[in-house]
């Protein structure tokens, strides 16, 4: 049986279109679903949308629709771009789905019935883009921590979950399993910012407003936005408090979770602390991606620097975009996007060092031997270098996909394509051309370029996976090994262009 890896992004929140700050998330996932399935993992991928709370309701209002449709609308329009971006997820979910919503009811009921839920009231400075209470001293200059958003006083019955009494057990967890979340500097703010402090009790429900899911035993209540968006994880693949489906028990613990760096409270202390009391394993990582910046700041409509997904396909196209955005945020810190950088990466990347390197070598081998290669295995020693830097990339590939660091993945697969070229520049097939004593060795010499580029577009499906299709297509080469083959033989079709420069001034 095939190891299983699971994958959960956030859910988006129906509240507005998806910038393509926000549709990264969505990309990186997704490189790394279709990575460990190249792998030969069993992998499941979640996506999906967060559809309840205040801020919801009041924009429904003010389109003049009910919330379903006016969710109805959003989700669709999140899912669409999810597919133009050609994300691989197996499951889009949506919290208004009544299943989820039973599930929920179920999951407050049990925690309310073992004490960990109790009434109360609650009296406090609450963001409504945010849908989160805060204390005046969590305030920066009077405003929301989170989203910098004035805030209203507001005062209601709730019910409260006792974070506190969860606060040691998740603190001894997360110092015990380094691994639980990265990067390093995320889990250094949660302990000392949040943790350390002492975590207050975790208002779960209101009654200021409808628009959400009602607590089956006081239903003036809605549960409120955590506790019903954080267990979308598990309600989806079959987890109830009574009974769980074999699909539960297959794919949870989940593998990876990806969020970004905005919700790692909710994320690094509400659902595992949840998890906790229904007594389900943790996720066995969370990862805190960064931002992707606009000009080095943030986007946000209100600023009027807010770049589409959708927008950006049908200008550069999709694959472009994919490998910007995987290329240009590190591991640990913000990226940055414009459409002059974005140019920029293209014409250096994809056109000059892959899109060349595709197109010279297929009409050498078009040229020359008529589209048919074979290896004649007349090396030189500069071939065993180039040969080793090959079957090299598997591993250092897999080493940076372990480790998160998707732009460094990329970064070894455009060094054997930049070898490549320079591999070319070495052996000078045009000048062995000239020869017909030196026959044998061409063909050896562009057996050895087809090589490479055939694993390279196999590594690069995950990433940008038109372009390997595509790239697999010119070659007409089907073989999935992962390392260099002594005795393929290649017909190649005619060379088109994978990529081409782009004019600035265009």
């Amino acid at each position: 049986m095939k190891e299983k890896f699971s994958i959960f992004t956030a859910i988006a929140y129906t509240s507005a279109k998806p910038h393509i700050g926000n549709t990264y998330e969505i990309v990186l996932a997704d490189s790394i679903a279709r990575f460990k399935r190249l792998l030969g993992y069993d992998v499941y991928f979640q996506t999906g949308t967060d559809e309840h709370g205040e801020k919801i309701a009041i924009k429904a209002k003010e389109q003049g629709v009910t919330c379903q449709e006016y969710c109805d609308n959003i989700s669709q329009e999140i899912k669409d771009i999810w597919d133009i971006m050609n994300t691989s997820y197996d499951r889009f979910v949506r919290t208004t789905d009544p299943i989820h919503e039973k599930v929920v009811g179920n999951i407050f009921e049990k925690l309310l019935n073992q004490g960990d839920i109790y009434l109360g009231k609650y009296e406090g400075l609450y963001c409504i883009p945010c849908e989160s209470f805060f204390t005046e001293s969590q305030l920066v200059d009077g405003k929301c921590p989170d989203c910098g958003r004035e805030v209203v006083k507001k005062s209601e019955e709730s019910y409260f979950f006792k974070m506190s009494k969860y606060q040691k057990r998740l603190e001894d967890y997360i110092e015990s399993h380094p691994e639980f979340i990265e990067p390093e500097s995320r889990k250094n703010e949660i302990m000392n910012n949040f943790i350390k402090p002492g975590l207050l009790d975790l208002c779960v429900s209101r009654t200021s407003f409808d628009w959400g899911i009602k607590v089956p035993s006081d239903p003036k209540h809605v549960v409120y936005v955590w506790l019903d968006a954080l267990t979308n994880y598990i309600t989806n693949i079959g987890y109830d408090v009574d009974s769980t489906k074999e699909e539960f028990q297959k794919y949870w613990p989940a593998d990876l979770h990806v969020i970004g760096k905005d919700i790692i409270r909710f994320h690094m202390i509400y659902w595992p602390i949840f998890l906790m009391a229904l007594d389900l394993p943790l996720p066995k990582k969370i990862f805190a991606h960064p931002w992707l910046l606009m000009n080095e700041d943030k986007m946000s409509k209100s600023k009027g620097n807010v770049l589409y997904a959708d927008d950006l396909v049908k200008q550069f196209g999709v694959d472009a975009i994919r490998y910007y955005v995987l290329h240009e945020i590190p591991y640990g810190h913000d990226g940055n996007i414009t459409n002059e950088l974005i140019i920029d990466r293209i014409n250096s990347d994809l056109a000059n060092v892959l899109g060349n390197l595709v197109n010279r070598t297929i009409a050498m081998a078009k040229k020359y031997f008529d589209g048919h290669i074979e290896n004649k295995k007349e090396t030189d020693p500069i071939d065993f270098d180039f040969i080793k830097l090959i079957n090299d990339l598997k591993t250092k590939v897999t080493k940076r996909m372990d480790e998160l660091e998707i732009g460094k993945a990329l970064d070894e697969i455009f060094e054997l394509l930049r070898r490549s070229n320079k591999y070319i520049d070495e052996t000078m097939p045009w000048v062995l051309a000239k020869d017909d004593q030196n026959k044998n060795r061409l063909e050896t010499v562009l057996y050895h370029l087809l090589e490479s580029i055939r694993i390279s577009a196999i590594f690069l499906t995950p990433f940008l996976p038109d372009t390997g299709k595509e790239i697999q297509k010119q070659l007409n080469q089907l073989d999935e090994h992962f390392e260099f083959q002594e005795s393929l033989k290649y017909h190649v079709f005619d060379p088109t262009p994978i990529f081409l420069r782009i004019k600035v001034e265009k």
